[in-house]
């Protein structure tokens, strides 16, 4: 793994890569911009939050259960230097039918074998989208039964045969059951997917303890979903800065995600490396 300065291994930044020093990416501040070029002359660019590209496909469970299953690559900041360094696969599974469907299901929750399949289907389309991207790297998700089960641990080996990436570009986002696995058992497991060419993102709960327990266990880098903490005003951010100060003494990279784009410096200053912005709707007056 890299600094967290230099961003993941084989992880450039778009600028970098087009040989242009890297624009800093700011908040939008209402009622102000600054002057453009005309229209003709304007560059397309993206947004923070926007995703690139996007799949859907569907899933019919053991239990004869239709899901949709959407992928979508976003983009990766490295908040040292408010770059895109590469794309996060987020993932988002849904019965087809809505509610109505889940009625008399009760608490059932899926299979091992259908998050099993979930996860195959995930890293094809996954990787499609991937290798769409000019670095062709970036990060898929896989569920943590897949990944401590012999079968999945399998499967998820194969995806380094598949992946013609940089060294240390692809890795494998675990989330998903590990705040009640063992440390031990989280560290025997994602030790048969950590090589050259492949690294591991531990997704954990958005808490000063889970991040603690797993000092020592591994993973290049820890993930945090801020979308349920509260770090929109200034009363709220020494406690999601304690959240980050934890997770950065355990792991030498932290990635933010659904963090309000307004709170990148002090989300780097806290000791988050990385970061998918959340989406914020402009302001108007």
């Amino acid at each position: 793994m890299g600094t967290p300065s230099q961003g993941w291994p084989g992880f450039r930044s778009e600028a970098e890569r087009d040989g242009r020093p890297a624009t800093p990416v700011a908040p939008e501040t209402p009622g102000f911009t600054s002057p453009a070029p005309p229209l003709a002359s304007r560059p397309a660019r993206r947004g923070y939050a926007e995703a690139y590209e996007s799949v859907t496909f569907t899933v019919v469970t053991r239990a004869q259960r239709d899901l949709t299953v959407t992928l979508a690559a976003q983009p990766v900041f490295d908040l040292a230097r408010s770059a895109p360094v590469g794309r996060r696969i987020r993932r988002v599974v849904r019965h087809l039918g809505g509610e109505r469907a889940l009625l008399g299901l009760g608490r059932r929750t899926l299979e091992p074998a259908d998050l099993h399949r979930i996860d195959l289907m995930t890293l094809r389309q996954g990787l499609d989208l991937l290798r769409s991207a000019p670095a062709g790297g970036g990060i898929l998700p896989t569920y943590w039964r897949t990944v401590a089960s012999s079968r999945g641990r399998f499967a998820l080996l194969c995806t380094e045969l598949q992946h013609a990436g940089p060294p240390g570009s692809l890795m494998i986002e675990v989330l998903g059951g590990l705040e009640q696995a063992p440390p031990e058992a989280i560290a025997e497991a994602i030790s048969h997917f950590e090589t050259a060419a492949q690294g591991i993102v531990l997704h954990i709960a958005p808490d000063v303890a889970a991040a603690r327990r797993l000092k020592g266990v591994g993973g290049c880098c820890l993930a945090i979903d801020f979308a349920g903490v509260e770090h929109e005003h200034a009363r709220d951010w020494r406690s999601a800065a304690g959240l980050i100060g934890a997770a950065r003494e355990v792991c030498g990279q932290v990635l933010l995600l659904n963090l309000r784009p307004d709170r990148g410096l002090a989300a780097c200053s806290a000791g988050a490396t990385h970061a998918v912005f959340a989406g914020m709707e402009a302001l108007r007056v």
